[in-house]
């Protein structure tokens, strides 16, 4: 099974720069209540600078937990989280919480990969232009949103250090209710606690994350009595049905798109106009070929050309699967023998290590490749310019996590529709941005867009926007895609500011 963002890993070797001298006050760590939980220490709060073109921006970070507690009044889960925050800025800076996916991948991706004023550079191999996994590099970040917003990056329960005090707690926490609720509750707490009621707020969520933050932004209205300001969907999962239903015609077509757009990609050839043909066939002779009876002789034989030509799959291949490309074009490239592609980033070809099999068996290069650095790079981080320092392993993706979640039902039949329908409804301020690659075949932007086009006009005017940038399910791996949607964002955060 795939899962929607990264897996845990430690690096073999890390490069970390150094950030400058910072002062650290760390508590004493409070006294025993759980077990697990007391491992973690108490809040580290470092002061550091931000290097920009313009000016040097002075922040504080605090690397810590808030405490959650059940119906009985006991702490029932420790949520780990950074926030970075500009120092003597007005209280209605806008604050963004940030969250990753899976369900059950750490903050860390967004946290070093997108927002943070720390950056990790993957660099590539010599003679190639492969990322590397085992030499990344912590830099300064000069496209951290920490330039107009400040951040609180939240590992949800079981993820990251975040823990909850014991099985009987996991039903409170492991869901899609109930992860809502909980990062809601965080939510709340962190602004009472920080005083900013008066900011303006913002959600940030990768993949199943983008799920999340819309599931979040009616938790946090209804049970806490908070509205967000908006939401920015970073790849988002909004409704499974287009990613986890088998053989359905819609979410096929809505794939193919980014099939193309990473078979162009290989062949240096990637252009808009191109991906808007095959948006029109996709939607048009496509679908309604997979919708129908199987074709035969000619026009059957022109059809799967069609796609072959669009893909890079093989005829034959196509053929077999009747034009259902969505589960072999990961090992049927034409020219790539020996190959395997990622869902992640479908133009991302790496060595297939089960070559003697037509199955995808084997490791995925990008979610168990060089992203997976992630996770001890972030823990290496925090020990050394954070403070925070624990014995406690970092998760960076719990696949225990993954795997007992509950989905309300059928894991195919989730949706986040609804909930942007009602928050724009009752919001009426509120702006949402819906980011994706290209070449991000595990969430295709097919999806969101087809979403996005049926919802009222009258409650996305000017409000709701689809913005795509080269690359795949981690665009911002890439430092010109990262700044460029970086810009784009500020924006966002301007416009929200004048309106």
């Amino acid at each position: 099974m795939r899962y929607h963002l990264l897996s845990i890993a430690v690096i073999a070797a890390l490069a970390v720069a150094p950030l400058g001298d910072v002062m650290a006050q760390q508590p004493a760590p409070q006294q025993s209540r759980s077990g697990l939980l007391d491992l973690l220490p108490g809040d580290a709060v470092t002061d550091h600078v931000l290097r920009r073109p313009s000016s040097d921006l002075p922040y504080t970070a605090t690397a810590g937990t808030l405490e959650l507690r059940g119906q009985d009044g006991k702490v029932s889960a420790k949520i780990f989280y950074t926030a970075y925050t500009a120092k003597d800025a007005p209280a209605e800076r806008p604050v963004t919480f940030a969250f990753n996916g899976g369900p059950g991948a750490a903050s860390a991706y967004l946290h070093l990969g997108l927002v943070g004023p720390r950056i990790l550079d993957f660099g590539s191999e010599q003679g190639s232009t492969a990322p590397d996994g085992t030499r990344p590099a912590l830099s300064d970040n000069p496209d951290s949103w920490l330039d107009f917003t400040d951040l609180v990056l939240i590992d949800p329960a079981g993820t990251g250090w975040s823990r909850v005090a014991g099985k009987d707690a996991e039903a409170a926490y492991h869901g899609v209710r109930a992860d809502a609720e909980s990062l809601a509750k965080f939510i709340a707490l962190y602004v009472q606690k920080n005083g900013r009621s008066a900011a303006p707020k913002y959600l940030l969520g990768e993949s199943y994350g983008g799920f999340r933050a819309a599931k979040v932004a009616t938790a946090l209205k209804e049970s806490q009595g908070i509205l967000v300001s908006g939401i920015v969907m970073l790849s988002p999962m909004i409704e499974s049905r287009y990613i986890f239903g088998t053989g359905d015609p819609v979410g096929a077509a809505l794939q193919l798109p980014s099939l193309a757009a990473a078979e162009m990609e290989r062949k240096g050839a990637f252009s808009a106009e191109g991906i808007q043909e095959v948006e029109r066939f996709a939607m048009s002779d496509y679908l309604v070929a997979l919708a129908g009876a199987a074709p035969s002789g000619d026009d059957a034989d022109r059809l799967y050309a069609r796609i072959a030509e669009m893909t890079g799959i093989g005829k034959d291949a196509v053929a077999r699967a009747r034009g259902f490309v969505g589960d072999i074009y990961t090992k049927e490239l034409d020219g790539a023998p020996d190959k395997i592609a990622s869902p992640y980033d479908a133009a991302y070809l790496a060595d297939d290590p089960y070559p003697e099999t037509s199955e995808d068996r084997g490791a995925d290069p990008i979610l168990d490749g060089y992203t997976r650095a992630y996770g001890g790079a972030f823990a290496a981080y925090a020990r050394d310019e954070l403070k925070f320092s624990t014995e406690m392993t970092y998760r960076l993706l719990d696949k225990d996590v993954n795997r007992r979640w509950d989905w309300n039902g059928a894991r195919s039949n989730v949706s986040a529709t609804r909930d942007l329908r009602e928050l724009l409804a009752t919001i009426p301020s509120l702006r949402v941005m819906v980011v994706h690659g290209y070449s991000d075949a595990i969430t295709p932007y097919g999806g969101s867009r087809y979403v996005l086009d049926h919802l009222p006009p009258s409650l996305t005017e000017g409000r709701v926007g689809l913005k795509l940038y080269r690359g795949g399910h981690m665009f911002y791996t890439d430092p010109g895609e990262r700044k460029a949607f970086t810009d784009e964002v500020r924006g966002f955060y301007a416009d929200n500011d004048r309106g």
